[in-house]
């Protein structure tokens, strides 16, 4: 009876475990969908702001389509990551990995220092947008689905206890940012006629470019991240 009992227990207890395993899978699974659409998202965001950005001449929503295609690079090293914790989630940080880390980091000081160039040439020739009404609409749309993305990547990282799913989510959080900074600046732009809106929007891009940019490099040479 002594015995039946035990195995009883046993079973109950590997039963437990197939549970939280498989529980554990399917969110590794949505973290990964969430990281794909990431990557699709800022792939078609990055050409319609790139695009658009050049045609009206606006020097904000350029850079944030830039912004957009490095989010991208960031992105495909997140899927590579999410694919390794699947796996086997004791494993540390691969080479892949931190590569395109550091290639991020770079991008995003790149930028940075292209954005800067630009708003110089901006003052220097009182350049103004034609129009941030395609700046509006864009980092509205962006809100929406990053914030979506942010809360989506939050429930996952919670429930799986991985502060790397976690701190992608602080680099979505870091989009909605930059989404907010496009936003005002195309207002202002748009309401006011103010010729210096679009470079101060451009400057807020450029102080989250080099925080991305720092991170980036930190988290390259972080173990745990």
């Amino acid at each position: 009876m002594c015995l039946r009992n035990k195995e009883q227990y046993r079973s109950i207890i590997r039963n437990d475990i197939c549970i939280k395993m498989d529980q554990q899978l399917k969110l590794y699974d949505r973290a990964y969908l969430l990281s794909l659409f990431t990557i699709l998202y800022n792939v078609l965001e990055g050409v319609v702001s790139i695009v658009l950005g050049y045609e009206d001449q606006t020097l904000t929503l350029f850079g944030f389509g830039i912004d957009s295609f490095i989010e991208v690079v960031s992105g495909i090293g997140i899927a590579v990551m999410i694919i390794r914790i699947r796996l086997n989630p004791e494993t540390s940080i691969n080479r892949f990995e931190i590569t395109a880390l550091k290639i991020t980091g770079a991008a995003f000081y790149l930028l940075s220092a292209g954005l800067l160039l630009g708003i110089v040439f901006n003052i220097i020739n009182h350049h103004k947008p034609e129009t941030t009404i395609w700046g509006i609409i864009i980092s509205l749309i962006s809100i929406i689905v990053m914030t979506w993305l942010l809360l989506s990547k939050r429930k996952v990282g919670d429930q799986l206890n991985s502060e790397a799913i976690l701190s992608d989510a602080g680099c979505t959080k870091i989009c909605i940012y930059m989404s907010i900074v496009l936003l005002v600046s195309s207002l202002i732009y748009e309401l006011t006629g103010f010729i210096y809106a679009d470079s101060i929007g451009t400057l807020g891009l450029i102080y989250f470019s080099v925080s991305e940019g720092k991170e980036a490099f930190e988290k390259a040479t972080n173990k745990k991240y």
